[in-house]
């Protein structure tokens, strides 16, 4: 089994550096390292020297879901790959505990971790509290909790049926893709168990640079729900869930919007979006179009 890791990233130079410098810290070493950019000024190469694992940069067409693809290109039946985000930190046996969770249960196809710590919902995590975290003692019991799909910012994949199904990220998703991971999730799991444990600890930054903006943001969250509703990936009442709470929290925020989100933004984007739908105009890649 090569333990495989595949970094997708977009505008975060330094920061997608830092990720790939403190995977050196693993207690297991990944095999091989994909930092997958859409741009040569995404990454700097002088960043992958040095390390104590291969590690190589690959060139995609920009948007998440293109780079994710590039990544599953390149995976054999044997192999476990590992889906980052550019601002994710593992805690130090997070692959040694991934690699025997891969091998003592093989009808897992998808595992994910336990966030400790999630910047996306806020201004983000500092790298110091970032540290705190992933040096508190690890979860006395090492639970494994079924789940209808893997967060994308630290998701694990097994190559055989990915290869068998040829299974590929929606590229009719924009931009970052969002709900990407829900829709590949669902189908991987006709060929096993999707799974999130408590054993697999780390912390999503949340680094605000480099993200979509709230308009665009806005119309994904109300017609990338409906496209994988009427695709069969997501079951109608948790995509009409999902779209009426993020509509609420935009209503409710954009008089008061937290550090760092857009909510104005995202809100007119909802509004477009259910314009668009009256007009039989709405699908996701409308958002790419947007200023």
């Amino acid at each position: 089994m090569r333990l495989i890791i595949a970094i997708p990233t977009t505008g975060r130079r330094e920061i997608v550096a830092g990720t790939v410098r403190a995977i050196a810290r693993q207690t297991r070493l990944p095999d091989l390292v994909l930092v997958v950019v859409a741009r040569d000024t995404d990454i700097d190469p002088a960043a992958l020297d040095d390390l104590p694992f291969p590690a190589r940069i690959e060139h995609s067409q920009l948007g998440l879901t293109r780079q994710r693809n590039l990544a599953l290109e390149q995976v054999m039946p044997d192999d476990l790959l590992l889906f980052l985000d550019d601002d994710f930190l593992m805690a130090d046996d997070y692959l040694a505990e991934l690699e025997k969770l891969f091998l003592d249960q093989a009808d897992i196809v998808m595992a994910t971790g336990t966030v400790l710590l999630d910047g996306i919902h806020g201004p983000g995590i500092s790298l110091d509290a970032a540290t705190a975290a992933l040096l508190g003692p690890a979860a006395g019991q090492r639970r494994l909790v079924p789940v209808y799909n893997g967060y994308g910012c630290n998701m694990a994949v097994r190559g055989g049926p990915v290869v068998q199904l040829e299974l590929r990220f929606d590229v009719a998703l924009p931009l970052y893709g969002w709900l990407e991971d829900v829709d590949f999730s669902r189908r991987l799991s006709v060929a096993g168990r999707v799974v999130r444990s408590d054993a697999l600890r780390g912390v999503h930054l949340g680094t605000k640079t480099g993200r979509v903006n709230g308009l665009r943001l806005g119309y994904s969250q109300i017609a990338n729900p409906l496209y994988l509703m009427r695709k069969g990936s997501m079951h109608a009442a948790r995509a009409l869930r999902i779209m009426a709470s993020n509509l609420a929290k935009n209503l409710l925020r954009s008089p008061w919007p937290e550090a760092g989100i857009d909510r104005r933004g995202r809100l007119k984007g909802n509004f477009r979006a259910f314009a668009d739908l009256l007009r039989g105009q709405l699908r996701p890649e409308r958002a790419a179009e947007l200023e």
